[in-house]
């Protein structure tokens, strides 16, 4: 590796982003585990963190290009299916006579492994399409209009991921109505929250292009 490539990985942002990309989508999974009601809103615990996947992989797309983004995906979604298997096999493995929260681990974390197999397809569509029309909409527009790429990558990728991933992840939860609304809530949820965000998303993409253009 020649020193200049070297200098590069080493000051490069894309790790940290990297990183930071798959911490939000473990969190996120285990905190979907959780319905949380407001008024006649349903929807789950992933909303306080679910959004900024989608920024951040907005960030990735923008700055990297469609294929870093892409294998930051599938590392994301590896890293999800290995803490689905470790919490099934912690689930399953004979409780310590002392330890009395078996229950109690089981009806949260037991839950783990169906809203990983929802996140784990409904990322996948989602977070494709959303750097896919994210690209093409940047091969229309080169460097302007970078509000139209953001908004309507998230506005194609978030309606794949919501609904895939509250289908799966209502099954046996849910009525047909609790169902609708949950899926609503949290596509037009999600799709707000980018849409309020813009400005800081706009902000940390022209840093980190400008970081990586210094190193370059």
């Amino acid at each position: 590796m020649s020193q200049s490539i070297q200098n590069y990985s080493q000051k490069s942002l894309f790790p940290i982003i990297a990183a930071v990309f798959v911490a939000l989508l473990l969190l996120s999974n285990i905190s979907a585990t959780k319905l949380i009601e407001f008024g006649p809103l349903i929807t789950d615990g992933g909303l306080f963190l679910f959004p900024l996947v989608y920024i951040t992989g907005d960030i990735l797309t923008e700055v990297y290009g469609f294929k870093a983004a892409r294998r930051v995906i599938y590392s994301g979604l590896a890293i999800g299916l290995l803490a689905a298997f470790t919490y099934y096999l912690v689930q399953i493995a004979p409780p310590a006579e002392s330890w009395q929260n078996q229950e109690a681990f089981e009806s949260i974390l037991g839950f783990v492994p169906q809203i990983v197999i929802a996140s784990v397809l409904a990322f996948l569509a989602g977070q494709l399409i959303n750097s896919y029309v994210l690209v093409k909409i940047k091969e229309k527009t080169k460097e302007k209009k970078l509000w139209l790429r953001l908004i309507g990558s998230t506005a194609a990728g978030e309606l794949a991921d919501t609904i895939v991933f509250t289908f799966i992840a209502s099954l046996g939860r849910l009525s047909f109505d609790e169902f609708l609304n949950y899926l609503v809530v949290g596509y037009l949820y999600k799709t707000l929250i980018e849409v309020i965000l813009l400005p800081i998303t706009y902000q940390i993409i022209s840093a980190v292009k400008a970081h990586e253009s210094a190193i370059g």
